[in-house]
């Protein structure tokens, strides 16, 4: 069904006619020749302060999602999201090796987009009175409008798609926690999930995440809890300084403890100070719950005592690229106060009108930036494929499957792959931890603990397990395959026919990690980094635009890491709902594209065929496969949209 709308056109009142003189008709007509040049220059202005903007017709509804449409029927007013056309090239911060440079480039050049290409949407928002808020890490705005502003949004050609912004439960049951003794079973003062993750072992060899910062996004955190106190970074002993260190993306919440946009860092539901303190977590007095007590935290509510939404998600990581002062807005973000890794315990339902694609790119911000993003597999059960949830569904996510603490069993409640919502059958998760029973602080007071299970709970075993392989081998840092690789080769292999077979595999991944092989695997380390070795060529690849129209083409670019020397022929397949040869051409010899000597980069060149069939927006991804003379780098994915055009 169609939902263009009819423009009125306006009466025009009939004019009296008047008998002129050839003079005075000569005044006449010399006037109406320079109106209309002033009214030509003004419509080539509005022209250029509305960027190509259009009236709603058919084919613009299919840039509208299903959720706006049925959020905006009869009258009603919703929150979505309008993701522009023109999104940044992010591809050029592979050729950087410091994690400061890697941040100043993606931040510099997704900020620099955005303040390019948002005016003239910025200010047709403005002009109406339309509640609106910017975001940079995805060139995207939030709005709060009707179907009218949504159609007129979406009759853009500078807008690629209009998303909705739902409200996520993401403790439908609750979160239904134990309260513990304020102190641990003596003389066990080491949780046994931190112990079966042999933890302690590196901690014995001086190493205990020392100089890595470690970002919690989730319902907040305590953070004058007696664990996480000493840790967090705005606190040095004596006074507190919240800036750069805590954001608080609630802004409309009624009757939370912790109110809207929070100056200090607060819990208002128990899961954030849980998740951070399994993270970091020692009091000192022998509770000792973190996997790496060295290093520092920050934090970022995205959760209104549990109820998430993609714009508060893309607000958090945002503040994670480039955080600001409590109260400041994201152009006073400084990417050298950046995190070194995120842990995210939280989902975004597809079914429920999560965009993936618009937390995709986020989350490959964040990657291309050097922040490793340790994401929780979600809870939904022992059937293959429940993997289905944003962000962990993501090639750039570091994914986390649950253990039953103790035990290389899997527990019956962590999500499995192979991940089939995106069209990808990427193997996920890629590894796992214990997420069973693991008690660690919680927010009803400054030493109360509770106990909880959940992927939730595994998610910051592999967070703090990233943190202590950095402090023992830095020259790992911020190279984000080569510290995955290290973990998953290191990790207790658990095979297994369920979803697939093989290490790794769609329930275990690599296996149970194991950080103290890790930190071993080239023998003990030292304390100071040591020369580091040329990396092998790694090659990635990305698409530009990441959607278009059926009749349209789109550019994957291969990149190497350096030049060649001598040309190399990288091998790749197409995956996705679309299919090679009918819904699409590739130019090229058929899967595989060759980089000259003394060239960085090869494109493909992806035509899309305009067809009369009814499909929707389809898929093709093209995945880099192992091949001779390179290695494949984490992002050796990139996925287009194909939207129907009707």
């Amino acid at each position: 069904m169609s939902i263009a709308r009819a423009i009125p056109i306006p009466m025009i009142k009939k004019l009296n006619l008047v008998v002129m003189t050839p003079r005075w008709r000569r005044i006449f007509f010399s006037f109406l020749l320079t109106a209309a040049g002033f009214a030509g220059l003004a419509a080539i202005s509005s022209s250029r302060a509305t960027d190509q903007a259009g009236s709603p017709n058919q084919n613009d509804s299919a840039k509208i999602a299903p959720w706006v449409v049925e959020h905006t029927a009869n009258g009603h007013r919703s929150e979505f999201i309008v993701v522009l056309a023109d999104q940044a090239d992010l591809s050029g911060a592979a050729m950087l090796r410091a994690k400061i440079d890697k941040g100043r480039f993606v931040r510099d050049a997704l900020w620099n987009k955005a303040q390019t290409t948002q005016g003239p949407i910025l200010q047709w928002l403005r002009d109406r009175g339309i509640e609106h808020r910017s975001f940079y890490i995805v060139n995207a705005l939030w709005v709060n409008g009707d179907r009218a502003v949504a159609e007129s949004l979406a009759a853009r050609t500078d807008v690629a798609r209009v998303e909705g912004n739902p409200r996520i439960q993401n403790f439908p049951q609750g979160l239904r926690a134990i309260e513990s003794p304020s102190q641990p079973n003596s003389p066990e003062t080491v949780e046994p999930g931190i112990n079966y993750t042999h933890a302690p072992q590196v901690w014995a060899l001086g190493h205990t995440g020392e100089g890595i910062v470690v970002a919690g996004a989730d319902t907040g955190f305590r953070w004058t809890h007696n664990a996480i106190k000493p840790h967090y970074r705005g606190w040095d002993g004596v006074t507190a300084d919240h800036d750069y260190n805590w954001h608080d993306s609630i802004h409309d919440s009624s009757g939370n403890p912790c109110g809207n946009d929070s100056p200090f860092p607060c819990d208002d539901a128990g899961h954030g100070t849980h998740t951070l303190g399994i993270a970091i977590g020692d009091d000192g007095a022998g509770n000792q719950i973190g996997m790496a007590p060295g290093a520092q935290c920050i934090g970022c509510r995205n959760m209104d005592a549990g109820v998430g939404t993609p714009a508060r998600y893309v607000e958090c990581m945002e503040f994670f690229l480039a955080p600001y002062p409590v109260g400041g807005d994201p152009s006073q973000g400084d990417p050298t106060k950046a995190p070194d890794l995120t842990t995210n315990s939280w989902v975004c339902p597809t079914d429920e009108g999560c965009s993936p694609n618009t937390l995709r790119s986020a989350v490959q911000g964040q990657r291309a930036a050097g922040i490793e993003m340790v994401a929780g597999a979600g809870n939904n059960g022992s059937d293959c494929s429940t993997l289905i949830y944003p962000p962990a569904i993501y090639d750039a996510s570091y994914t986390v499957g649950a253990l039953n603490t103790g035990r290389d069993l899997i527990a019956s409640f962590s999500s499995r792959g192979p991940v089939t919502v995106d069209g990808s059958n990427r193997l996920k998760p890629d590894i796992t931890a214990p997420g069973t029973n693991n008690r660690s602080s919680y927010n009803t007071s400054d030493t109360a603990y509770a106990i909880l299970s959940g992927t939730s709970m595994a998610t910051p075993h592999i967070a703090g397990s990233v943190a202590l392989l950095w402090s023992a081998r830095p020259e790992l840092r911020p190279d984000l395959d080569a510290t995955e690789g290290t973990l998953n080769n290191a990790a207790v292999h658990i095979n297994s026919s369920e979803c697939g077979s093989g290490i790794p595999n769609n329930v275990y991944g690599w296996g149970r990690v194991d950080v103290f092989a890790a930190v071993n695997t080239t023998g003990t380390p030292s304390p100071t980094p040591t020369a580091t070795p040329v990396p092998p060529l790694r090659v990635t690849v990305s698409v530009n635009p990441t959607e278009i129209s059926e009749g349209e083409a789109a550019t994957y670019t291969v990149t190497a890491s350096s030049a060649v020397a001598r040309s190399i022929t990288v091998v790749y397949a197409m995956s996705g709902t679309a299919t090679n040869g009918i819904d699409y051409t590739l130019s090229g010899t058929a899967n595989q594209v060759t980089i000259p000597a003394g060239q960085s980069s090869a494109a493909v060149t992806l035509t899309s065929q305009l067809d009369q069939v009814t499909e929707g927006t389809e898929s093709a991804i093209m995945t880099l496969q192992r091949g001779r003379g390179y290695k494949l780098s984490r992002n050796k994915e990139a996925t287009l949209s194909i939207i129907e055009s009707r």
